[in-house]
Order: C-alpha cells, then sequence, then structure tokens
C-alpha cells in the first residue's frame, strides 16, 4: 500500500480515536505523505494555444472551490446551499476546461500532465528498514503516562480490526527491557 494510503488511513482511522482518550493531550503525524494531485504544465503546448501558466493556475483555481453557493429564503426560514465543488482526484482535474479556442474547449489533459503524487516527496518516515507513518502522542499536563499508554494499548485491537492486512501497528517498548539496553551504547578503541 502506498504510504500516502497509509498516511490517510492514520490521519483518519487511528488519530481521531486516540486523541479522545483520556489524558491524551495533543496526536501528531510524521513521516507521512499527505496524497496530492500533481499537475505538470506543459510550457510548450500551454504556448500553442496561448495561455500562460498564471492563466493555468487561475482557470485551476476557479474549477477547485469549496465554497456556499448562496441561499433560500423565506418567511420563516433559510436555507443554505452549500456544494463542494473542490477536485480531490486525478479524475475530476483531467475533466477541467482552462481555455476556449476557436469554440472548442481546451482541456487540462492537452496542457498538462495530471498524475498522483505526495505533497512533499522529501519527506519520510522509517521503522528500522520499513517506511512507517509515525503517530506521535502527548499526555496532557498532569496525566498518569501509565495510565495514558494503557488506554492506548487497550484501544489498538479496536483499531486494528478497521485497517487493510497489510498495514501493521507497532509500539515502541514502554520500559526497557533488562538484556536490551534503552539507549544505544557506543565503544571506542584508540591506538
Amino acid at each position: 500500500m502506498p504510504l500516502s494510503q497509509v498516511e490517510d488511513l492514520v490521519d483518519t482511522r487511528l488519530a481521531p480515536k486516540i486523541s479522545q482518550l483520556s489524558g491524551v493531550g495533543l496526536v501528531t503525524i510524521s513521516g507521512g505523505q499527505k496524497p496530492a494531485v500533481r499537475i505538470q504544465a506543459n510550457p510548450t503546448a500551454l504556448s500553442s494555444y496561448g495561455i500562460n501558466l498564471e492563466d493555468l493556475r487561475t482557470s485551476l483555481t476557479a474549477a477547485s472551490v469549496n465554497a456556499a453557493k448562496g441561499n433560500f429564503d423565506g418567511p420563516r426560514q433559510n436555507y443554505q446551499i452549500d456544494a463542494n465543488d473542490q477536485l480531490v482526484s486525478t479524475g475530476d482535474y483531467q475533466r477541467v476546461v482552462v481555455a476556449y479556442r476557436n469554440g472548442a474547449p481546451v482541456m487540462l489533459t492537452d496542457v498538462a500532465r495530471v498524475v498522483n503524487g505526495v505533497e512533499n516527496n522529501n519527506q519520510a518516515g522509517w521503522m528500522n528498514t520499513t517506511p512507517a507513518v509515525i503517530l506521535n502522542v502527548q499526555r496532557q499536563p498532569g496525566a498518569n503516562t501509565i495510565a495514558v499508554v494503557k488506554s492506548i494499548k487497550k484501544l489498538l485491537p479496536e483499531l486494528k480490526v478497521n485497517l487493510p492486512a497489510d498495514v501493521q501497528v507497532t509500539t515502541p517498548p514502554t520500559s526497557p527491557s533488562p538484556s536490551k539496553p534503552r539507549w544505544p551504547t557506543w565503544s571506542s578503541s584508540c591506538c
């Protein structure tokens, strides 16, 4: 499973449930890669249609809007009309008309490549040698750390059931093992 999908699962299924536990103050995600749609403009194709990058940006911004559409006013009630026109997938973007030339629409796919990607492809998290999404949990001030850890560990089996089989949830040890030191050790020799 791509790390961007794992990030989405952690953000929508694990983090909200853990943040609701008593004693949990803050839940943050690191190392993940949020999904994004990347538009790779072709300057030559844009130029052939007489479109510049600012025109392309403006048309994309106008096509993907999440705003109120208006309202119905009645003598005793008022209804807000709300529709989400925000584009979220490559298929949505591929159908965008960026301009009209000679009475014909110029589609985004005529002047750009639309691909699934991630917001920041220079960001990553690792658990040993496996790409990972890291969920950082901080307790509320004054909360008992051991009680918070126990409540999270009690909730984890319930959360794991709702995850795909190829997503593994691991937790760090909460106390050092007598046979394994908690902190790394170094040795050196000289001369």
